[in-house]
């Protein structure tokens, strides 16, 4: 009896799995704990059907009641003894009225054994009222065949040919008694056994019926999984995509939006339900330019600028698709974000060229080490004029320039082999400077150290020392080289100042100089690649600071100075971990 019950209990699949953490809007059968879920589903479904049966039955018995009270000349049933239907009908309709009350209240909690209860009343039922009516000539025996289909369809299990069983012996008892006792006639055997014959054939009906229902709700759950899982998917595509979308319909009104949209355009914050023209006021007018295009069958596609967003200072690039082939149609809006598409084609230009300028510097750098010894060579012959001598200051001048330029090439190569370590700023400090003066040739007085912190920099030490002679050689060459014109400042970071917020653990390493400082025009290009403003410069100073920075966790960047006026100056501030 439970075995019939089990596969209906548990048809949701077992094998098919839902992936990661579902979001809450999506369908249950996609979170975690839904196989539970649906079998609980199930029972609650199966207690459901019980409650209808025992409803039926209690709608037929009251047929019946007033068939018998109401309609004296249209007795269904009673032929032979009306006082034995009346008992019958009335112990029925109580023994239904209390099934009806288990079924509600769950009953026994297996419902197997509930429905087989059901069948049993109906089979006695029934049985007595035929016998009280004349047997099968009667037709109340046709009941059975409701309460059997019924019966197969809630238990899809092999119990439905348990229950016709007990029909078929039920009602050919009943005729063999009609015949023993009463004068019933022996060839009433012959609809009774094609009765009993038609309770198997429901039977197996309802049977077949419920494996196919049950076959079926297995397909439409795991298809519902199917779906839930493609919908979490799409989410999380969306949701994650550099691009940003926004979808509007045909009356202007924003449909949907990804977090992408609102990071370039500001008014796209929380703006679902609200109209593209409040939101963003650019984008509505485009999308209306757009749309007049399509209507009036434009031979060419527009191209729209580029623009820029005024609160997030984003550039970005729009393009427009329309969904179906209404005018005006609902159109989805794609927000290509420009610095990012300008960031990935620098990359790559800048592999391609470290690779290739990368060939270049090893082929370079042995002639060259050769014309540096041989002027070098050149310049200790006694008897030179003084033209030549200058002649070959100038060779030794360029060789040494360009064996800093391949150096640098060759370093931004390496620059991702970074291994950060604790240092101590006043002794590392100290030690820079006196290497920087004795190699630049440069007063020591003109470098001052201000030490604000006695915590620990945690940083490569190669790359500090590649990213602090950059910027303190730039400092020097730009200052008035008095004492002090330079200044590298090492203190700790103010919580709410920093990249990082809620990280106390950030320190500042600040370089600046008493120079004319950066021209405005040429502080948005300060950290390309091969810009420069000195023509004995490579470009590639401030550049390879940026990511030696980034390698390591670090931030660099240039501020106003902050020294009195009018002296302005330069001020470039490195923000780092610290120990």
């Amino acid at each position: 009896m439970n075995e019939s019950y089990s596969s209906a209990v548990q048809s949701a699949p077992q094998t098919r799995q839902t992936i990661g953490p579902a979001p809450r809007d999506l369908p249950e059968v996609a979170r975690p704990g839904a196989v539970d879920e649906r079998a609980q589903q199930s029972q609650d479904k199966l207690w459901q059907s019980l409650v209808s049966f025992c409803i039926y039955r209690l709608v037929i018995l009251l047929i019946l009641a007033g068939s018998y009270w109401g309609f004296h000349r249209f007795q269904v049933g009673g032929a032979i003894s009306l006082v034995l239907a009346a008992a019958v009908i009335t112990a029925y309709f109580a023994v239904g009225t209390a099934m009806l009350v288990t079924a509600q209240m769950r009953m026994p909690s297996k419902p197997a054994m509930h429905l087989t209860a059901q069948v049993v009343v109906d089979v006695v039922g029934v049985t007595l009222l035929m016998h009280a009516s004349g047997g099968i000539k009667s037709g109340i025996g046709l009941f059975l065949l409701i309460t059997l289909a019924a019966a197969a369809l809630v238990s899809r299990g092999r119990m439905a040919f348990f229950h016709a069983a007990l029909a078929a012996l039920a009602v050919l008892l009943e005729q063999s008694w009609q015949l023993l006792y009463f004068d019933g006639a022996a060839n009433d055997f012959v609809p009774a056994g094609l009765l009993a014959a038609t309770f198997f054939v429901v039977a197996g009906l309802g049977y077949t019926l419920a494996k196919y229902a049950s076959g079926a709700e297995k397909i439409a759950e795991a298809r519902g999984i199917d779906l839930a899982n493609l919908a979490q998917i799409n989410e999380l595509v969306i949701r994650d995509m550099q691009d940003g979308f926004v979808v509007v319909d045909e009356r202007g009104m924003i449909r949907q939006h990804n977090p992408q949209s609102a990071a370039m355009v500001g008014g796209l914050q929380n703006a679902t339900g609200l109209s593209l023209a409040s939101a963003a006021p650019q984008l509505a007018v485009l999308l209306e330019n757009w749309r007049r295009d399509q209507s009036q069958a434009h031979p060419h596609a527009r191209v729209f600028p580029m623009m820029r967003d005024v609160t997030t200072q984003k550039d970005y690039q729009v393009r427009f698709l329309a969904i179906g082939d209404k005018t005006p149609a609902p159109t989805v809006v794609f927000l290509e974000d420009a610095g990012r598409v300008r960031a990935q084609a620098q990359q790559m230009k800048l592999v391609a060229l470290g690779r290739l300028t990368a060939s270049i510097a090893h082929e370079i750098r042995n002639p060259l080490s050769s014309i540096n010894h041989a002027a070098e060579l050149l310049k200790e012959d006694v008897g030179r004029s003084e033209a030549d001598a200058r002649l070959l200051t100038i060779i030794e001048q360029n060789a040494h320039r360009l064996d800093r330029m391949v150096q640098e090439v060759l370093y931004l190569n390496r620059r991702d082999r970074a291994h950060p370590e604790p240092i101590d700023a006043a002794a590392y400090l100290e030690q820079f400077v006196r290497d920087f003066c004795g190699n630049e040739k440069i007063d020591p007085r003109v470098i001052a150290v201000e030490l604000g912190t006695t915590r620990r920099i945690v940083f490569d030490r190669s790359h500090l020392d590649q990213i602090v002679w950059n910027l303190t050689r730039n400092a020097c060459r730009h200052s008035q080289g008095l004492a002090g014109s330079v200044k590298i400042n090492v203190q700790s970071a103010p919580v709410n100042t920093i990249a990082k917020p809620n990280v106390p653990d950030m320190m500042w390493l600040s370089v600046e100089d008493d120079g004319p400082g950066v021209a405005v025009d040429a502080m948005a290009h300060l950290f390309e690649p091969f810009f420069t403003t000195d023509s004995q410069g490579t470009g590639l100073g401030l550049y390879i600071a940026q990511e030696l920075s980034e390698v390591n966790g670090a931030r660099i960047e240039y501020l106003a100075n902050e020294r009195a006026a009018p002296i302005r100056g330069a001020c470039f501030r490195i923000t780092m971990n610290g120990a």
